[in-house]
């Protein structure tokens, strides 16, 4: 497998919340970011690989951070798709309108924010591994698999 195409199915993976050790079982057990009761319920060990999901107890927390990168990440990038296409002016108050409608924006979009910051903090922690279907599941690194 060519490198570019490892690359798209890395950052595909991620955007889907797919299992970074094989991109290919879902990470949560419910499919939409937005059941409030369901939001942060995850699947370990994953249904297609096995790889343990809850790596340990107090492993998400560093997940805070992502989050709060991602959302100020969302906020430069609606930031400069105003200023494209609608512009900053000392004369008026659009920056307020920016202001109160990117607020908006990324707390409907926290759910998914907090979900997206799971699976980059994982797929830091755990490797992909092309030949996952051929190793045993608890065998893929013992630091990572813990029973």
């Amino acid at each position: 497998m060519d490198s570019t195409n490892t690359k798209h199915r890395y950052l595909w993976s991620i955007l889907n919340l797919k299992c970074p050790h094989c991109r290919e079982g879902k990470i949560f057990q419910n499919k939409s970011s937005f059941n409030a009761k369901d939001l942060l319920k995850m699947n370990d060990p994953c249904p297609i690989c096995g790889q343990r999901m809850e790596i340990k107890k107090e492993f998400y927390y560093g997940t805070t951070y992502i989050s709060y990168g991602v959302s100020i990440a969302f906020s430069v990038f609606t930031f400069f798709v105003w200023l494209i296409f609608i512009g900053f002016s000392v004369d008026d108050n659009r920056i307020f309108w920016w202001l109160g409608i990117n607020g908006i924006l990324v707390l409907l979009l926290q759910p998914y924010i907090m979900r997206l910051s799971r699976a980059i903090f994982l797929s830091f922690s755990i490797d992909y591994d092309a030949n996952w279907k051929s190793i045993k599941p608890g065998s893929v690194d013992p630091a990572l698999n813990m029973e």
